[in-house]
């Protein structure tokens, strides 16, 4: 195991669940809307991801790749559109209708539009949208470490707990 990334300041991965019961209403601020994929170019659904994760080096070519790896279905590709236009949020919705489950991934705020609970509410309205898609368990990743709280703390409050992370091993020369 590589103790330096696997500390608290480490880069190790945890997976966290939540049953899909008693889901609550999303609310978006005013102006604010859900659409998806089935709404919006792949262009602009590239443009969301590398807003959210800027820089990245996603590409419009990558998002049409994404889109036709199974079990990818763009209703389950939600957004939140601003009101200028702007696409301030994303998440893809990976669901695997034999299990039952579904996986956020990824999750992302555009930059210039974090800490107005964008994200809160489309993971909300994302679960709903899993639940009547036949889902009963919505899995989410996160970095697992004290240091990186984030994410992790989103998914505590509204309502995903860990159970199992990933730590990182390496082969010393």
């Amino acid at each position: 195991m590589d103790e330096q990334a696997a500390g608290d300041n480490g880069f190790w991965t945890q997976f966290n669940r939540r049953e899909l019961r008693d889901l609550p209403e999303p609310a978006l601020p005013p102006g604010f809307s859900f659409v998806t994929a089935e709404q919006v170019t792949p262009e602009e659904a590239a443009q969301a991801h590398r807003d959210a994760w800027h820089p990245s080096t996603f590409t419009d070519h990558g998002m049409r790749g994404a889109s036709q790896t199974w079990p990818y279905r763009p209703d389950l590709h939600v957004l939140v559109r601003a009101p200028d236009g702007t696409l301030a949020a994303t998440t893809i919705i990976w669901l695997d209708e034999r299990n039952g489950t579904a996986e956020f991934e990824p999750v992302g705020t555009h930059q210039g539009y974090r800490r107005r609970g964008l994200a809160r509410s489309l993971l909300q309205h994302g679960m709903q949208r899993a639940a009547q898609a036949g889902a009963t368990e919505m899995l989410v990743a996160c970095l697992g470490a004290p240091a990186h709280t984030a994410a992790r703390a989103l998914y505590y409050d509204i309502g995903f707990r860990r159970f199992t992370r990933d730590l990182p091993h390496t082969k010393p020369r």
